[in-house]
C-alpha cells in the first residue's frame, strides 16, 4: 500500500492580506473532503473531485460561485480532470447554470464520446447527466461585482487539486471562471489536457493556473511529465524547470503536483493559496512564500 496524499491550490496571483484567513480555510475544508477518501480507500479521482467542488462552491475563489465576470458581466466557467491509470479526461468549457462543473467534466469523462464539450451544448448535456444546476445570481458574488467595477483582478484565477490514493493512482482536477474581463468566447487553459491539467500514473498529476494564455503555449502541466519521462529530473526540479519555461512565454503562475513518492506547489506570483495532506499526518495550508 502507498501513503495517500492530496493537495489543492486556490489560484496563483496577488492575494490581499485580508483574504488569506478565508482562503486557508477554504483550502483546509477542500483537502478534508478528498483526505476522507482516500482514508476510506477511494481512488485519487473520487478525492480531488470531491475537494474541487468544495473549492467551487466556496465564494472566495475564482470557480463556481464568486467566479470573476466576464466583459458583459456574466460568469463562464471552465473545468477539467483526469486520471493517471489510463489517461482517461473530461472537460467542459464555457458553462452556465451548473453548479460544479467539475461534476459536468467527470459526466462527460464517464460519458466517454467525446473528452471536451463547450458552451451552451455542455450546459445541456451536464442538465440533461442530472447535475445540480443554480441560478446565474447564485454565482455572481457582491465582491466579484465590486472587483468588475474596479477593475480587480488580485484575487486568484483557478483552483485545483491532485492526489495519490492507496494503490498509487494518480489524478488531477482543475477549475475555473477564467480571466476577469475576458472574452465571453474565450477559453483557457483549465479545461485543457495537457496545458492546465495531467495525470500519469507513470509520473505525475498536475494541476496549474496563472496565465493562461502562457500556460497554453508552454504545455505546462504535460511538461512537467515530459522532464521526468525523458529527462529523468525528479518532480520537484521539473516543476521548476518548467515554471522557468512559463517565464519565457510570457507568462507568471503555479502549479501543484503529486508523483508516486513527493508532492510540489511551486509558484512565481506573490501568493498561491494551498493545503496538502500526507498519509495520516495533519493538513497544513500556506498562501505566501513565508507561509
Amino acid at each position: 500500500m502507498t501513503d495517500v496524499a492530496i493537495v489543492v491550490h486556490g489560484g496563483a496571483g496577488e492575494w490581499p492580506a485580508d483574504a488569506h484567513d478565508a482562503a486557508r480555510a477554504g483550502m483546509e475544508a477542500a483537502v478534508e473532503a478528498g483526505h476522507a477518501i482516500l482514508a476510506a480507500g477511494g481512488d485519487a479521482l473520487a478525492a480531488v473531485e470531491a475537494a474541487v467542488v468544495v473549492l467551487e462552491d466556496d465564494p472566495i475563489f475564482n470557480a463556481g460561485r464568486g467566479a470573476a465576470l466576464d466583459e458583459r458581466g456574466g460568469v463562464l466557467l471552465d473545468a477539467s480532470l483526469m486520471r493517471g491509470a489510463d489517461r482517461a479526461a473530461g472537460s467542459v468549457a464555457a458553462l452556465r447554470g451548473i453548479r460544479n462543473p467539475v461534476r459536468a467534466a467527470r459526466a462527460v469523462m464517464e460519458d466517454g464520446r467525446h473528452l471536451m464539450l463547450v458552451g451552451e451544448s455542455a450546459s445541456l448535456f451536464a442538465r440533461t447527466a442530472g447535475l445540480e444546476t443554480a441560478p446565474e445570481s447564485w454565482f455572481r458574488t457582491e465582491a466579484r461585482r465590486r472587483a468588475f467595477e474596479n477593475g480587480d483582478s488580485s484575487r486568484g484565477g483557478t483552483v485545483g487539486a491532485v492526489a495519490r490514493d492507496a494503490r498509487g493512482g494518480l489524478a488531477a482536477a482543475t477549475s475555473t471562471g477564467g480571466s476577469a474581463r475576458k472574452h465571453p468566447g474565450r477559453v483557457g487553459d483549465s479545461p485543457l489536457v495537457a496545458a492546465g491539467t495531467w495525470a500519469d500514473d507513470a509520473t505525475a498529476a498536475v494541476s496549474c493556473t496563472g496565465d493562461g494564455e502562457a500556460i497554453i503555449r508552454t504545455a505546462l502541466a504535460h511538461e512537467v511529465d515530459a522532464l521526468m519521462r525523458h529527462a529523468g529530473l525528479p518532480l520537484a526540479e521539473a516543476c521548476e524547470v518548467a515554471l522557468a519555461g512559463l517565464a519565457l512565454r510570457p507568462g507568471t503562475g503555479g502549479l501543484i503536483a503529486v508523483c508516486a513518492d513527493d508532492v510540489a506547489a511551486p509558484f512565481t506570483t506573490p501568493a498561491m493559496p494551498r493545503a496538502w495532506r500526507l498519509g495520516h499526518g495533519p493538513t497544513l495550508t500556506a498562501v505566501g512564500r513565508d507561509g
